[in-house]
């Protein structure tokens, strides 16, 4: 089989799991957590290592922003043989009483983007495998975490995000938005892959709080110190899967 052409890996490549951070540069954090690592391939948004962690051997890809480009990873690493899809990423709360650098973990995702319309019909489930979700919740208690399990929403327009879009989210129930969780179920789904995610929230939609006001970069520093929490919490969980 020819070598992908985004991800530019190989069958044998890489191994059986792999978390997915959307940020190339997370994916160093995650490697960092890990016993050693190597460097496979970067190009684009798309950074891909292989690691070690308490002899459980995993690899790590960034997927960029959107459900675009989280579907190419996830079409790429099924080609290649991995099984198994982790989430480790950041959302925007969207209930009240959820904080700042608090952690989500999906049991679904609506399907608010354009991507899985190409692949089915908008009616069927975007929802995580069983076994990934049970492991992200075990490896959060086994770390003394508490995190937030429900529903998310996946969007594609994130400067796009209404007060009525919000409202109507908030009205539903849903946890939180992110962009990429349902392209990455309905794609394991439909290729027979695992998946699930757990992500870091860094802002409040509800309470006015957004991404990037409340600290110079990027996260908050709470919600900073948390990824790495989540990060940890993901790690654990690829030692059961």
């Amino acid at each position: 089989m020819a070598k992908q052409p985004h991800l530019l890996v190989e069958p044998g490549d890489l191994t059986d799991v792999a978390l997915l951070p959307g940020d190339p540069g997370r994916v160093d954090r995650i490697a960092g957590h890990c016993d050693d690592h190597t460097v496979v391939a970067e190009n684009r948004e798309y950074k891909v290592v292989n690691a070690e962690y308490e002899g459980r051997e995993l690899t790590i890809c960034s997927t960029g922003i959107g459900s675009p480009s989280a579907a190419i990873a996830a079409e790429e690493l099924d080609a290649v043989g991995v099984e198994t899809l982790i989430r480790v990423g950041t959302t925007g709360a969207l209930q009240r009483g959820i904080d700042i650098g608090d952690m989500v973990v999906a049991t679904g995702a609506a399907k608010d983007e354009g991507t899985t319309k190409r692949y089915e019909d908008a009616t069927l489930p975007a929802v995580p495998d069983y076994d990934v979700l049970t492991a992200l919740v075990d490896g959060a208690e086994a770390n003394g975490e508490d995190v937030h399990v429900g529903p998310v929403a996946t969007d594609d327009a994130f400067y796009a995000e209404t007060d009525q879009y919000v409202e109507n989210w908030e009205a539903a129930g849903v946890l939180a938005v992110e962009m990429e969780a349902a392209a990455l179920f309905t794609l394991a789904r439909r290729k027979g892959m695992r998946a699930g995610a757990i992500c870091t929230v860094d802002g409040n939609l509800v309470e006015g709080t957004q991404k990037g006001e409340t600290d110079e970069d990027e996260l908050p520093s709470k919600a900073k110190n948390n990824v790495e929490r989540a990060i940890d919490i993901a790690l654990d969980a690829t030692t059961t899967l």
